[in-house]
């Protein structure tokens, strides 16, 4: 972005356009699945399609540049839309208490287990 004159800002590519785009933009987070896990969200806060240098239609999810962590919850990694009602979405962590140094494995371990 910064090549082409462009202010730089964080954005995730994809191929299709989200058909909801309205929803998504009104408070709508990009969750991230990260070893089987939701583990954290972006805000979404901008749909930009557009076409790649071969012509394809693209596109772009612009994000907050905030990475918030989020009870982990087991999902298997998936290629295109999932929208999550407000219900089924993952609660954000508050933070970590001082001195909570569980490892991240254990802490999934767990939850799977349902003991945290």
């Amino acid at each position: 972005m910064r090549r082409r004159g462009e202010a730089a800002r964080l954005a995730h590519v994809t191929r299709m356009m989200p058909r909801r785009a309205d929803e998504l933009l009104d408070g709508g987070s990009l969750y991230w699945v990260i070893k089987g896990h939701v583990l954290a969200r972006q805000a979404l806060i901008g749909i930009e399609p557009f076409r790649d240098s071969d012509g394809v239609g693209r596109c772009r999810l612009v994000l907050g540049e905030d990475v918030v962590e989020v009870r982990p919850r087991p999902l298997r990694a998936f290629q295109g839309w999932r929208y999550l009602a407000a219900a089924d979405a993952p609660p954000d962590l508050a933070g970590r208490a001082p001195g909570d140094a569980m490892p991240d494995e254990m802490r999934r371990e767990l939850a799977e287990l349902g003991l945290l």
